[in-house]
């Protein structure tokens, strides 16, 4: 990961919930998607994931994916939500999707 070391960092954490979680069409849609959506400018790093195979507890594993976005400032990922991608990755994939949750983060 490449960012800047000023250690100051927006944090951008969004889980989804397909409508159809055993859909692997659905799944490659909505990845294909975020792929698209990782090349919004300011974002400084993005990650893409599902469940990990961990067995903890404390572990939640009843989403489908995982979009993880890392931003130089709260100023850049309001930039990053008005982005004409990320207007059209919401109206081309919302469909997909029952529930997102979403969890931003300041570093302290």
């Amino acid at each position: 990961m490449n960012l800047p070391s000023n250690n100051s960092h927006f944090v951008h954490h969004v889980i989804f919930y397909l409508k159809n979680p055993s859909s692997v069409e659905d799944k490659a849609l909505l990845i294909k998607g975020l792929q698209e959506l990782s090349k919004v400018p300011c974002i400084q790093f993005s990650n893409i994931g599902s469940p990990a195979a961990t067995t903890r507890e404390v572990i939640e594993k009843d989403y489908s994916i995982s979009w993880l976005c890392i931003f130089e400032s709260a100023e850049q990922e309001g930039v990053y939500q008005v982005h004409p991608i990320h207007l059209a990755f919401v109206e081309n994939c919302k469909h997909l999707w029952q529930k997102v949750v979403i969890y931003d983060a300041e570093t302290c």
